[in-house]
């Protein structure tokens, strides 16, 4: 299951009633953060999700309504007690900019490691971290694609993996020890008496994961649609609510509500859910019929809101 709360909504600059873009993902008690606007923290606090546990820091671009939050909140993970490592993963140039920003955070008790644009990773979620794993041992996976923004930007899907069910009979059938049903059962292969068995032997089918996928700043192209398609939830910027602003969503890279249901139609999910609303756009939920007009299960998002995706049996 994968818990999610919009900590922030705003984009361009912060409201009294909206902080800036940010995302914060729990899986199974270990946490995730895509962007960290200003704003962040308080966000945080705000809805008592704990700083210590976040693993991964998701940064989709570097324009200060997506990164300004950044220095403190690594100060404020650091004063919690953290000392594992903690990933960052950004578009190309992130590392240049870490490098800048560190001038803020001069001593960290634990290490960064920076990826810069990737394609795609894998990662083991454990009981005290999450790390980098190979694809076909992994529980998470994380794929990106460059959007069209006025900076490079990229989008995220990321795919829990759900386990394979123990299946008694096969196990049975293949003679496997039962000795070895455990170790398989987490998918290690393992020799025994000369023999090796794979994990294979004793697990049913693959099983259908949960796919969360995350778009902001751009405009549309069929990229996205690639990225996000079959998404349990779709959270997309919608940054202008009314048609009549197509011209400045078309002149500062952006989408309108419109827009981003059309996506979310062609990419076939399930469910879209609006976000990083203009400052100038008081009250989203006003322009609501302009993306339920296209695809139906559209939610306005609002900060401090809160999903749970299940896995479906």
């Amino acid at each position: 299951m994968i818990d999610l709360t919009l900590l922030g909504c705003g984009g361009g600059m912060p409201m009294p009633n909206r902080h800036l873009s940010s995302l914060f993902i729990n899986i199974n008690g270990r946490k995730l953060l895509i962007d960290v606007g200003e704003g962040t923290q308080v966000a945080i606090r705000k809805n008592n999700l704990g700083f210590k546990a976040i693993d991964i820091i998701l940064i989709t671009h570097v324009h200060g309504d997506h990164i300004v939050g950044l220095p403190g909140l690594l100060s404020t993970i650091g004063n919690s007690g953290r000392e594992e490592n903690l990933i960052i993963i950004g578009p190309k140039g992130i590392n240049d900019v870490i490098k800048g920003l560190s001038v803020l955070f001069p001593y960290l008790p634990y290490k960064l490691d920076i990826v810069e644009n990737p394609r795609e990773l894998s990662f083991i979620i454990k009981k005290n971290f999450i790390e980098l794993s190979e694809k076909d041992k992994s529980d998470l996976i994380i794929n990106t694609e460059e959007l069209d923004h006025s900076s490079p930007c990229i989008g995220y899907s990321l795919y829990l993996k759900r386990k394979r069910k123990f299946n008694l009979e096969k196990a049975t059938e293949m003679n496997v020890p039962k000795v070895l049903w455990s170790k398989l059962q987490r998918e290690e292969n393992v020799e025994f008496n000369g023999v090796m068995y794979d994990s294979s032997m004793v697990l049913g089918d693959e099983r259908r994961g949960i796919k969360l996928s995350y778009i902001t700043d751009t405009r549309p192209n069929d990229k996205i649609i690639d990225l996000v398609k079959h998404s349990d939830l779709f959270i997309c910027e919608g940054t202008y609510g009314n048609d009549e602003d197509l011209d400045k969503a078309i002149k500062n890279k952006h989408m309108t509500f419109r827009e981003s249901a059309t996506i979310a139609k062609d990419s076939d999910v399930k469910e879209l859910l609006l976000t990083h609303f203009s400052p100038a756009m008081n009250e989203p939920k006003d322009f609501r019929e302009n993306a339920k007009s296209i695809f139906n299960n559209t939610i306005i998002g609002e900060d401090g809101m809160n999903k749970a995706l299940k896995f479906i049996d």
